[in-house]
């Protein structure tokens, strides 16, 4: 059962943003553990016509449960890099900083928004984390990939385009954008390696770098490497993203 959160007709849907931590080694309180969500993301839910709601992270999955029976989609979000434990690797030296507690909260967070039918956005490394809970792997850093020559963590501004991405025909991302082709940011130095099964690719760069993955077989999941919400003040198109993602959770697609 799918335990649908009490709603009046009309209303606006409420988007579950999974937060991260950030630690303050300065100030009055170092090494105090904060909260947070960049103010891209709710911006873009705002926008889109959602109601952005942050949800913390907690270490009992039965109160991550209740967070995600709260809310009626979920979107994942930028951050850490995620543990390579959780994928059965050691890590590598080339791994930046992990946050395990952050890891086990998003990934008890999407098994439950699996299991409760909740759509779920993923966002960087919100697209690995996911990819990550499924069974999925991943290249701890992009020097690992055969062939990989583009810049991926570029040097300009968040909203800048950094390299185009090819969208892959008869995909939902394809018919979100209406375009083959789309010019995107690029803040990452991870990257999928095997896809989770069910999940199909659904955009590329040029180098072969995968940059979106979908499934809609059961719980509707859609995913990008890019931070659309960076760029959708210069750049509109980007919230076509959020926009659809809205009209999903509220059953309109």
């Amino acid at each position: 059962m799918s335990n649908p959160p009490l709603k009046k007709e009309n209303d606006k849907p409420l988007i579950g943003i999974l937060s991260s931590i950030l630690v303050n080694e300065t100030g009055l309180f170092p090494g105090m553990e904060r909260s947070y969500v960049n103010h891209d993301y709710i911006a873009a839910v705002e926008a889109a016509g959602g109601v952005p709601l942050m949800i913390p992270v907690v270490s009992d999955p039965e109160l991550t449960r209740r967070q995600i029976q709260a809310v009626d989609g979920i979107l994942l979000t930028g951050g850490y890099d995620p543990n390579p434990l959780l994928f059965g690797e050691n890590p590598s030296r080339r791994l930046d900083f992990i946050f395990p507690e952050v890891d086990d909260h998003q990934i008890a967070a999407i098994h439950a928004a699996d299991e409760l039918h909740r759509p779920m956005l993923g966002i960087c490394r919100g697209l690995q984390i996911l990819n990550v809970a499924f069974g999925g792997t991943l290249y701890q850093d992009l020097s690992l990939i055969p062939n990989s020559y583009i810049q991926h963590m570029q040097k300009s501004r968040r909203h800048t385009p950094g390299h185009p991405v090819t969208i892959a025909d008869h995909t939902v991302l394809r018919g979100v954008f209406q375009t083959p082709t789309v010019l995107t940011n690029s803040f990452h130095h991870l990257a999928v390696k095997d896809v989770a099964p069910g999940f199909t690719v659904s955009a590329l760069a040029g180098d072969g770098v995968i940059e979106g993955i979908e499934r809609f077989d059961t719980t509707p999941i859609v995913a990008v490497q890019w931070h659309p919400e960076m760029m959708v003040e210069k750049h509109p198109e980007m919230l076509k993203l959020f926009r659809y993602f809205i009209d999903l959770v509220q059953g309109k697609r």
